[in-house]
This record gives structure tokens, sequence and C-alpha cells, in this order.
């Protein structure tokens, strides 16, 4: 099976300059993809002389006139930018010529096309964002991180049968446990909607485990974590900012003098192993789940590499057919709530 993976080249912070390298140096890993490289034609197949790719197997170039600013409203540009890259990638699935998209560009823009050209799937009343978190047993798949500022306990139940989804498509973890994002651990604790969504995912068939606190999460207490968008683009704002903080305290601290200087000559192979562990590049993808089609998100200032992350998780998406996954759980779960 042939993947084809539509590519937004325009956008993010670096456009072409990193999206067409990425893209090829993922074919060239990647026998059984087609690369789509959508965006200004004249832009795409320059970057491409200059890696000497322009006739390439597997690559494809799709011309796009328009390109969506970074800032830009997502009215606007769903109004206004038809002929955009990223409009054209995701028309692109929906016509059947790609499998998936990933792009790099607006956040709001993106979530605003792709639900109003695919539309969600079957089922589902809102689609939500899952991306993956480093944990002390390896990682955890977090949704919502901020499409749905307000949800019902039925949403974060659907949200928790597309992270189940999402961890067997990438994780080959069939039934992955589920944690819901809480104050407290005891079923007393939270707001009316979570207490109700617990009851719904203690009577789902789901792996739930019950409540999980903020703590939880990079413990690697579960494979899922579900909350509502506003909490969970909350906790992953506080994270990354936690990380940059550390990350400059530990500069400040070798550097301080010529001591702390060579101390950090001694300390670098575990300095690097560390900075392995935690380098948000090598987690960048996030997937917008529940639409009738696999969209990636990468994050805007991704480089070369950070990129390549992005696409593999829609290609992994894609190899596990997880658009057709999440609508079958989806209908199983409606059907034991019928019986």
């Amino acid at each position: 099976m042939t993947v084809r993976i539509a590519i937004d080249c325009m956008g993010g912070d670096h456009g072409p300059r990193v999206t067409v390298p990425a893209a090829l140096a993922f074919a060239a890993a990647h026998r059984d993809v087609e690369m789509i490289l959508v965006g200004i034609e004249s832009e795409i197949r320059d970057e491409l002389r200059k890696r000497r790719a322009a006739t390439r197997a597997g690559i494809v170039v799709r011309g796009a006139t328009e390109v969506v600013a970074m800032d830009e409203a997502p009215a606007s540009a769903l109004r206004g930018k038809r002929n955009s890259s990223m409009r054209v990638s995701i028309d692109m699935i929906k016509a059947g010529e790609a499998d998936c998209s990933v792009s790099a560009g607006n956040t709001g823009a993106l979530m605003a096309m792709a639900r109003f050209v695919l539309k969600t799937a079957p089922g589902i009343e809102r689609p939500a964002i899952a991306s993956t978190l480093p944990t002390l047993r390896g990682q955890t798949l977090m949704l919502d991180l901020g499409a749905n500022v307000n949800c019902t306990a039925e949403h974060l139940l659907q949200f928790a049968v597309m992270g189940t989804a999402l961890s067997g498509a990438l994780y080959r973890n069939d039934r992955p446990s589920v944690g819901l994002l809480n104050i407290g651990e005891e079923d007393m604790k939270g707001n009316d909607v979570v207490k109700e969504a617990a009851e719904l995912l203690k009577a789902s068939g789901l792996n739930f485990h019950g409540n999980v606190e903020g703590d939880d999460i990079y413990k690697g207490t579960t494979d899922v974590i579900v909350c509502d968008g506003f909490v969970g683009n909350v906790a992953l704002k506080t994270s990354e900012g936690l990380a940059r903080m550390l990350a400059s305290y530990l500069r400040e601290e070798f550097t301080r003098t010529p001591f702390t200087r060579v101390l950090a000559l001694f300390a670098m192979p575990v300095l690097n192993g560390f900075k392995r562990r935690v380098d948000p590049r090598r987690y960048n993808g996030a997937s917008l789940l529940g639409l009738r089609g696999i969209v990636v998100k990468s994050h805007g200032s991704a480089d070369e590499f950070s990129f390549g992350q992005a696409i593999s998780r829609a290609y992994e998406e894609a190899r596990g057919n997880l658009t057709d996954v999440i609508a079958a759980r989806i209908e199983a779960l409606q059907v034991g709530a019928s019986t």
C-alpha cells in the first residue's frame, strides 16, 4: 500500500526551506510513500533543484497560488483562501487524491478548513487536537489540547474513544489505559461535567483507569489522558514554559563561574542525554481527530527533523486506517449504549 501524503509546503515560520527537505528525507527512508508537495510551484521547484531532486520518483508537485498567514483570522482564511496550499492539501483528502495531510500553518485556520471540507466523522460531535507527551514510562497521548473550550461529558467520552484508537495506530496498543484529568483521584472531585464523564467512561468498555491529576501526566500513569481543550491547552503551555525555564536555569548555572564551566564539560554527556529525552522536536505533530480524514498539525517553528516527526505521525495514522477505526469504535459505543 502506497501512502499518499499531501504536504502544505508554505505553512509555518520557514515554509519550503524546511518542509521540502523534510519531505524528501522521509520519502528516501520510506519507499511506500508518495509525497505531494503543495504550494507556490516556483518556490517548491527551486528547493527541489537545490537538492537535485527535481525528478525524484515518489515526489509530486501540486501548485497553489495563495498562502495562509500565521496570524490570519480563521474565518478570513476559510472564506478568502480557497486556493491556498493549506486548503488544496485538505481538498486532496476529500477528493481521494491523498491519504493524509501535514501542515505547520495557522492552527485555527487549519482546524476551520479541515472541519469545513472534511466534516466530522459519523457519531463525532466535535473534533479534538491530540498530541504525544514524554513521560517517565515512555509517552502518553493527551486530548483535547485546545480545539474545544467548553465540552459536555459525551464529548469527553468521544475524545477517549478517539485517543484509544490513535494509541493503537501509533503504538500498536489496542487496549490503552485512559485517565480523566481532574483535580483529584476521588470520585467526588471535579465539576459536574467531569463527574458525569467518569460515569460514562466506566460504562463504556474502555480500559478506564479513573481520575488522574496533573502530576500523573508525566508519571505516565495512563496511556491516554482526556480533558477539555481549555484545561489541556493550559497544561500543555505550562509544561512548555517550565521546560524552557529549566533549560535556562541549567545554562545559567553552568556558565556562572570558570569552575562551573569546567564542570559543564564533564557533565555534557548527561546533559545531552537529558536534552534528547525531553526534546520537544521528537514529539512534534498534533492530530486533528474526529474528521473524515487524517490531518496533522506541526509546530509552526519546526525544523527539518521536527517536521519529519509530524510527517511520520500522519504516515502511521494512514497506515493504521485511523479514520475507519475511530468510526467503528464510535459505532460500537453507540450500539452498546442503545442495548
